[in-house]
């Protein structure tokens, strides 16, 4: 069971299906993160308060899952509850290591915000151009029972990308992609971007349905909202490769690769079936 640390748990656990309390949630999943969270936080964070100085109607969390870390991610993102308060900053526990996909739902599954944004915690992504999805987002409207989804994308980094990984890695990557364009998502460019906004509605509708926990978790999220016609933008961000990454490349994409299996299969033989929830 997830555990919110008690220097930084709220009276009352937050739900997804409850009114939004504030504008943004920014849920950050993180497994032995110890060394690359702080410079993420402190850009988040240095982003998040001066754009409420700005604008003092703007109101924010920022939600630090912690997925069975074995370092001392924990410690330090309770550092940053310390500084700004529980109110904004909240670390969230898992006991054993759930994958990405498991985190961010139960981040999600915590918010307040009225969007929510996921963002890795290694900072490759600029956080600042939050803007830029927030824009692709509004240029979605009017959003269909309230929900929209802007993604992020590196898909306009590609060739240079290429041409600093090596060909066996480049190779999996076409492959990976071949597979998502074939079996799942055929409109968006790059389905694995950590940076993705969602309306309040849209994360109810698809992280409710949602069954993978590990990487492919973005895959099915992006498939779910399609086959709920939930409109989707994509937006080019800058990107920064980050070392650190836990991706190992043979194995992560032959995981990825399984799942993608599974997410087709299983929602063509009706064994995963997509239902409407409702907000309280």
């Amino acid at each position: 069971m997830p555990q919110e640390d008690a220097e930084c748990r709220k009276a009352s656990a937050p739900n997804l299906r409850d009114p939004a309390t504030r504008e943004l949630s920014v849920v950050v999943p993180s497994y032995n993160e110890e060394n690359r969270l702080p410079l993420m936080m402190d850009e988040a964070l240095d982003y998040l308060e001066k754009r409420q100085k700005q604008d003092p109607s703007f109101t924010y969390e920022v939600i630090v899952v912690n997925d069975g870390s074995k370092d001392q991610t924990a410690k330090v993102a309770k550092e940053y509850c310390k500084k700004y308060g529980s109110d904004k900053v909240r670390v969230i526990s898992l006991e054993k290591n759930r994958g990405k996909g498991g985190a961010v739902r139960t981040g999600v599954f915590s918010s307040r915000g009225k969007t929510i944004l996921m963002a890795d915690a290694d900072g490759a992504t600029k956080f600042a151009d939050i803007e830029k999805v927030e824009e692709g987002l509004k240029n979605l409207q009017p959003w269909p029972e309230g929900m929209a989804i802007s993604c992020g994308s590196r898909a306009h980094l590609e060739k240079d990308s290429i041409a600093k990984r090596s060909y066996f890695r480049t190779l999996l990557m076409y492959g990976f992609h071949f597979l998502v364009w074939f079996l799942c998502v055929k409109e968006i460019r790059d389905t694995q971007c950590g940076f993705k906004l969602l309306t309040r509605e849209a994360a109810l509708q698809t992280f409710s349905n949602l069954h993978i926990e590990r990487w492919a978790f973005d895959v099915e999220l992006l498939y779910i909202a399609q086959r709920l016609k939930i409109p989707i933008a994509e937006v080019a961000v800058n990107w920064t490769e980050i070392e650190g990454s836990k991706l190992v490349p043979f194995w992560s994409w032959l995981q990825m690769g399984r799942d993608l299996l599974f997410i087709r299969l299983r929602y063509m033989t009706g064994a995963w079936k997509l239902e409407a929830k409702k907000c309280n």
